[in-house]
């Protein structure tokens, strides 16, 4: 696994994702680069994927991110802060009062890793639920949970089910033995 950030720098990835989405709704989306400038050389310069993911009294309110690290720390949680307030397709554009009512999550992953199996026993086996963030893919067709994901949908068929449905594909796909999956690891920081 990736070196784990400290305490100090989730707070900094937390601020900058809320500053984020604040500019926006003030129409100052210019600023975003002054907000990075004060931050540390590891989160301006090292490539990690990211998601950011808003709760509303303990619901979900957006989420989005990118599983792999095409841009660095800050790029990503400023870029899908917004995202996942204004642009997450499953929910209205988020107002300056659900802001004030909304907890800010942001997850750093690890880079994902195919994992080989024979069929869909030896894939659930594989699966570490609550520590694997899994992704999957078949053609076209792919998807992604964050292992926050188990602590709504802890058994593995189930999670398995879920996924693959929110990929568009049936929801016994992934008995097929024909789906690419990828587990990756996340370090997630909340308000």
């Amino acid at each position: 696994m990736e070196q784990k950030l400290s305490e100090a720098d989730g707070a900094l990835l937390l601020k900058l994702a809320r500053q984020s989405i604040q500019n926006q709704l003030a129409g100052r989306q210019d600023k975003d680069g002054s907000l990075e400038s004060d931050l540390p050389e590891n989160l301006k310069t090292k490539n990690r994927g990211t998601f950011v993911s808003l709760h509303k009294k303990g619901d979900l309110r957006g989420c989005i991110g990118n599983i792999k690290p095409v841009k660095t720390m800050a790029q990503g949680v400023l870029e899908n802060a917004r995202h996942a307030a204004f642009n997450d397709s499953r929910f209205q554009a988020l107002s300056q009062q659900e802001l004030d009512e909304t907890i800010i999550e942001v997850s750093i992953l690890t880079v994902p890793q195919e994992i080989e199996y024979s069929d869909y026993n030896d894939l659930i086996s594989k699966l570490r639920p609550g520590v694997d963030g899994v992704m999957i893919k078949k053609s076209y067709q792919s998807a992604t949970f964050l292992p926050q994901v188990w602590e709504q949908l802890a058994e593995p068929e189930q999670f398995l089910s879920h996924l693959c449905m929110k990929a568009g594909l049936s929801p016994e796909e992934w008995k097929s033995g024909n789906l690419c999956v990828s587990v990756y690891q996340v370090q997630s920081f909340e308000e």
